[in-house]
């Protein structure tokens, strides 16, 4: 089994947008297990309302979503890191130089090669979680084509 490690500040707004939206695209036999963490997390809290809602109305449930911290055990266990901004890109890098040729910026598979940060919605309006959530929509889809064309992944048909 292969991970992917989504990872954002806090653990409760982007990275568990992306995992859960990574997560609902994949099939269910995937080698993939995906999981997401916070270079300053607390352990524990849930993902913030607007982002549940966000998801919510995709038919996603991310109710039990639960921050972690960042944790060597997790960046070793990973294959693949993606951060959502190249702050979190050079933290991670920092703290776990050994998992550099593992961690890529979220938009670096944009096939348009524009290579930008994911902002941070904490605190904004459900229309700013919908934003993001629909940049993150748009960056893990040409993320899977990268992933499909690589021969890693299969997406599972939606009924």
């Amino acid at each position: 089994m292969k991970k992917v490690l989504f990872v954002c500040t806090g653990n409760i707004c982007r990275s568990p947008l992306a995992e859960y939206i990574f997560r609902n695209r994949l099939r269910s036999d995937s080698m993939w297990e995906i999981q997401s963490a916070g270079v300053f997390a607390f352990l524990g809290s849930p993902a913030s309302e607007p982002a549940i809602k966000v998801l919510s109305e995709r038919g996603i449930d991310a109710r039990a979503h639960r921050s972690q911290p960042l944790t060597k055990d997790l960046v070793d266990g990973a294959h693949l890191i993606v951060v959502m901004t190249f702050g979190h890109y050079q933290e991670v890098i920092r703290r776990f130089p050994q998992a550099k040729q593992k961690v890529h910026l979220q938009t670096s598979y944009s096939l348009s090669k524009s290579e930008e940060d994911i902002p941070d919605p904490i605190g904004g309006s459900v229309e700013v979680y919908r934003n993001i959530r629909e940049r993150l929509e748009s960056a893990i889809s040409d993320m899977i084509i990268h992933m499909i064309k690589a021969g890693d992944l299969h997406i599972r048909e939606k009924k």
